[in-house]
């Protein structure tokens, strides 16, 4: 899906999608994203199942690695 910053108003940015407009905080655009540019919007249906496996393979091994004078507390 492309989207385009139709423009921003102080902290609101005014996207365009298919022809409507939608009123968006200018603070969750990407860096540096300015008037006229397109984003585009990307599903992951199961990113939080893999980010959540990932971090817990992550703490695994930061454990493993502890010598016992570090607490790791996440």
């Amino acid at each position: 899906m492309m989207i385009i910053i139709d423009r921003i108003e102080s902290a609101i940015a005014i996207l365009e999608i298919d022809g409507e407009t939608f009123e968006f905080p200018a603070s969750a655009l990407p860096d540096g994203a300015q008037e006229g540019d397109a984003l585009v919007l990307a599903v992951a249906r199961k990113i939080g199942t893999d980010l959540q496996r990932e971090n817990e393979e992550r703490l695994k091994r930061l454990r493993e690695r502890d010598s016992g004078d570090k607490n790791i507390e996440l």
